[in-house]
């Protein structure tokens, strides 16, 4: 059992009024339950122990209003310190700190503060000043409050600007997979497409092909009166020499010549053998009246 634990059975005996007294207790960490449950105890020393850290719970006595924590080892000061927003009075004499919280800028109600015999960050330190009466060390809590609360306003700026890059590192990324994303399907849609082209020709020859073999070679249509048409074309042909002979013969110059001669006469002599039937010269008849 530590000597915190055996100090704190009897914590109620110490207590005087609203003072707590645990100096030179040979304490070597803080009996924070039993403290949390003395709320009446706002002033509190610890001074003169061997505490090297105080427990993240420490913060949590925010009923805490005046603390010494002179001539102990610490090496630094918790990360929420600064919910202690009642304390007043701050003694940190003689311990090993090099710099204090950002949260120490949340200690509104600081009006007393200590930082002599520190191996404190040249900058801070000379913040502080030397604290050697109670006008310098009230005027050490103002300066070193303002430091802290420059130094929180840096620190968020800071993590502002770097979420921003964040930010924008994001969005560039995003901006990357996307055009990635649109190369691709755009890479993807051309080889889509020169496959399809591919498969085009080879689907029109295997149709070809398949026609070709699938379809059996037609015989040509046997023809019929094949003779008959050439001697129909034949007459037909001499009909037209004649009729064009005797329109030669009856309308042109040539009427005088030795063979119109006789065309002619063969002709009249044909004409006037036909008049002499009855239905003919009423077909000759109804055309000349035509």
């Amino acid at each position: 059992m530590t000597k915190a634990s055996s100090k704190g059975g009897n914590l109620r005996d110490k207590l005087d009024g609203n003072e707590l007294d645990l100096s030179l207790s040979d304490l070597n960490e803080v009996p924070v339950k039993e403290l949390a449950a003395l709320p009446k105890a706002t002033v509190l020393d610890l001074s003169c122990n061997k505490l090297t850290t105080l427990p993240s719970d420490f913060c949590g006595l925010t009923h805490l209003v005046k603390l010494d924590l002179s001539k102990n080892k610490l090496q630094q000061l918790p990360a929420d310190f600064g919910r202690l927003v009642n304390l007043q009075h701050l003694d940190l004499l003689n311990n090993r700190l090099v710099t204090l919280p950002v949260s120490f800028a949340q200690l509104k109600s600081l009006k007393w503060l200590d930082l002599k015999d520190n191996p404190l960050d040249p900058v801070l330190a000379k913040v502080a000043g030397d604290c050697l009466d109670e006008k310098q060390c009230k005027q050490c809590a103002s300066k070193v409050l303002q430091h802290m609360k420059a130094v929180q306003a840096d620190q968020e700026r800071e993590r502002q600007r770097r979420l921003e890059v964040e930010r924008e590192a994001e969005k560039k990324r995003e901006a990357k997979q996307r055009a990635k994303e649109r190369r691709r399907k755009e890479y993807d849609a051309l080889k889509a497409a020169k496959r399809e082209q591919e498969k085009k020709p080879k689907k029109e020859t295997n149709q070809a092909t398949k026609s070709k073999s699938g379809s059996r070679p037609r015989k040509p249509p046997p023809r019929k009166h094949t003779r008959s048409w050439a001697v129909l074309k034949l007459l037909l042909l001499l009909l037209l020499c004649v009729a064009g002979g005797l329109v030669a013969c009856r309308v042109t110059e040539l009427q005088q010549q030795p063979l119109c001669t006789s065309v002619n006469t063969i002709y009249d002599n044909a004409v006037r053998g036909l008049r002499s039937h009855n239905i003919l010269q009423w077909v000759l008849q109804t055309d000349s009246q035509q």
